[in-house]
């Protein structure tokens, strides 16, 4: 009878461990996304924010053109040019993509936080260290801040997943070998030679 129920606690275990196994991975897949939302927007603010820059120095310059020397081709370039920068800060006075960046960083930050207490959960369940009690509560208490924080981070994009998951699966960017991370250890803690 208590062998039936060794085995009945051990299936369990592995039942939990394969669902916080796959939690651990979205958040994974979650974090990187929002980190390449961020960086995508941040380097769409700034070359927008260069290209408003060059088009206002070139209206200025070709309207003193037009002020000092006559040339009606100046007035020209002038307005069409202007008009395309209203266009773009009309579109700018929507989209603070500043501000969307960073949200996508607080968004990244927080998802960090949430992996990392999956990676351990799954550190202590694999030492036996949790009840399965224990390890329900913490899962359902990840599970409600995970979507705390989706509640509250933009959404992101297709374009950013797949740099995510290039950046995951093929630039291993959240893997190290031994030897790496021996690297930032003292001798005593080291596997490696």
């Amino acid at each position: 009878m208590e062998q039936n129920s060794q085995v009945e606690k051990t299936a369990q275990m592995e039942i939990l461990e394969s669902q916080i196994r796959e939690c651990f991975g979205r958040v994974v897949y979650s974090h990187k996304t929002q980190e390449k939302c961020a960086d995508i927007v941040l380097s769409l603010h700034k070359r927008l924010k260069l290209f408003l820059i060059i088009i206002s120095a070139v209206v200025t310059t070709s309207l003193l053109i037009k002020l000092f020397g006559d040339q009606d081709w100046a007035l020209m370039i002038g307005v069409i040019l202007s008009t395309i920068l209203f266009g773009l800060n009309t579109y700018m006075k929507d989209y603070d993509l500043g501000e969307i960046s960073q949200k996508h960083t607080n968004a990244a930050n927080e998802l960090w936080d949430i992996r990392e207490c999956y990676l351990s959960l799954l550190t202590d369940i694999r030492a036996s260290q949790l009840s399965i009690n224990q390890i329900i509560n913490q899962r359902d208490e990840l599970q409600k801040r995970l979507y705390n924080i989706y509640s509250g981070s933009p959404r992101s994009n297709y374009k950013a997943y797949k740099e995510a998951s290039k950046a995951l699966k093929v630039n291993e960017e959240l893997t190290f070998s031994d030897k790496e991370i021996d690297a930032f250890l003292p001798k005593e803690l080291r596997r490696t030679e």
